[in-house]
């Protein structure tokens, strides 16, 4: 395991986290939670863990499912030879979902409206499992960072644990900052949402130019025996 893959966990993780619908549902998460907590702390309490719902599960999803394949003797083998041929294609289908040219609309949702307005009436005692069942709501954006860039970066780095781990934390990064604008200063709450909406159509549109370049690098260099650079 290398820096290299530590860093693109957590930026896979913070990049899901301010994608327009995981923020959206993180955002109403703790906005109905806070609406019925008058103390500060509580807020914050509920934000965390909301925050520790949505770290765990990605974190148990992700080991699960690297660990199930890392367990795999012939399938490991088979992802050790040939995962570099399959990079090439997987990383151009997801910069096209991340530039929105393919998946626009689909989405998974867990958390019906009866969850949601048991929290918004009980507050704290909510928020873990909002958390949990936000978490596994995916969206193609969350979908393909999640199975399509995380859990092939976990079996290549042999990490079905800790990189699982770093992207949890990265993508618990923005929603702990929206707690602490809820619970301190909510009028600046709508103002922060609107700017980092704007910062992240440009990281998304940047990284999915990126992953499109590299994986057409890949795709040259690995299945059509292409070398641009030597």
């Amino acid at each position: 395991m290398t820096w290299v893959s530590i860093t693109t966990a957590a930026w896979l993780g913070i990049l899901t986290a301010i994608s327009p619908c995981p923020l959206a549902s993180n955002v109403a998460a703790i906005s109905f939670i806070g609406r019925q907590l008058h103390s500060k702390t509580a807020i914050l309490f509920s934000g965390l863990l909301y925050t520790t719902g949505r770290t765990l599960t990605y974190l148990a999803l992700g080991a699960l499912l690297s660990s199930g394949v890392l367990a795999s003797g012939e399938l490991s083998r088979f992802l050790q030879k040939y995962l570099n041929e399959i990079l090439g294609p997987l990383l151009i289908l997801l910069g096209m979902i991340l530039l929105g040219l393919i998946g626009a609309g689909l989405s998974i949702q867990m958390a019906g409206e009866g969850i949601q307005q048991k929290a918004s009436k009980h507050g704290a005692l909510y928020a873990f499992p909002l958390g949990i069942l936000f978490a596994l709501s995916f969206c193609p954006v969350s979908a393909g960072l999640f199975f399509g860039a995380l859990i092939p970066l976990a079996v290549s780095s042999n990490s079905s644990l800790f990189l699982p781990a770093i992207y949890g934390i990265g993508t618990a990064i923005p929603v702990v900052i929206f707690a602490f604008l809820i619970a301190f200063s909510s009028k600046w709450l709508g103002k922060a949402f609107n700017r980092l909406n704007q910062i992240e159509f440009y990281v998304r549109t940047a990284t999915g130019a990126i992953f499109i370049l590299v994986g057409i690098y890949y795709s040259l260099a690995y299945i059509y025996g292409i070398m641009l650079v030597r």
